[in-house]
């Protein structure tokens, strides 16, 4: 196997860190893009984006908060212009499925002239062990709105599985996959299931979308947050293909996703969602 260099930028995050842990396993040098290495990677620092690159044949883009947020086209454009200047042989963008917005960020990416590769995916399971339903969980009230939507929520482990083997396999280039779970849940049913993997009582409160933004500010939670909650829970929660469960992972990885309630089990083994000091 040729070793290669590849940048993972959010290397720190849910689906970043566990992309540099795999190929590093497999014995490629990985550059972590993060505002904490070195040289450090921040989206809004794109002078120091040539010194990130140099000598990278590969990179992951993960964009935070969001791709559908202002400024996310143009932070796009601009490393994929590097990139190219750089000589980077390939493109790996995570994006959403079912966002207008991410679609537009990936339509740099097809015509940058660089090798690429799609990854489209539904809301994580993380989301609610590493990141901000967390706390909820943790208080044992979770409170949301789109009560009714059946949501395939996808493992950030198989994302990672699925970024490495569409960096590694060319027969995945100019490709676009949706990565979905295997299962319809509500929000009410998954935390049904994180209460019987905790053997905690959770509640689950269901809310309209004004009470939910409401109660957002009224925790002085920033604005651009709460924008980016409300477009996540009305575009994308509302959109009916978003509701559809996908074969992309089985076909990629010749395996069935990671089930909700495998995860939840696995989770709950840590004792994170017992451990009423943790904070988002």
């Amino acid at each position: 196997m040729t070793t290669e260099h590849f940048l993972i930028t959010g290397g720190t995050g849910k689906t970043g860190r566990r992309i540099v842990d795999r190929l590093q396993q497999l014995g490629h040098k990985v550059r972590v893009g993060s505002r904490s290495a070195q040289p450090s990677f921040d989206w809004n620092q794109p002078n120091n984006w040539n010194a990130v690159l140099e000598g990278i044949d590969k990179v992951y883009i993960t964009y935070q908060p969001d791709l559908a947020v202002p400024g996310a086209k143009e932070a796009i454009t601009e490393l994929v212009k590097q990139a190219k200047i750089a000589g980077v042989k390939k493109l790996v963008l995570l994006s959403g499925k079912g966002e207008r917005e991410a679609e537009l960020c990936e339509e740099i990416v097809i015509n940058s002239g660089i090798d690429y590769t799609i990854v489209r995916a539904s809301w994580f399971n993380q989301n609610f062990s590493e990141n901000f339903l967390l706390e909820p969980v943790l208080e044992g009230v979770v409170a949301l709105p789109q009560a009714h939507v059946k949501i395939p929520f996808v493992d950030a482990n198989d994302i990672a599985d699925v970024a490495v083997e569409v960096f590694l396999n060319d027969v995945h280039n100019g490709k676009i996959y949706e990565l979905t779970g295997s299962q319809l849940l509500t929000f009410k049913e998954a935390i049904d299931t994180i209460a019987a993997a905790t053997k905690r009582d959770i509640a689950f409160v269901p809310l309209s979308l004004e009470e939910y933004s409401n109660a957002m500010r009224e925790m002085q939670l920033p604005d651009d947050f709460v924008w980016l909650i409300d477009y996540l829970f009305t575009v994308v929660l509302g959109n009916p293909n978003n509701s559809i469960v996908t074969q992309d992972i089985e076909k990629l990885l010749g395996r069935a996703p990671v089930r909700f309630e495998d995860f939840t089990k696995e989770v709950a083994n840590t004792g994170i969602w017992n451990k009423a000091e943790i904070k988002v």
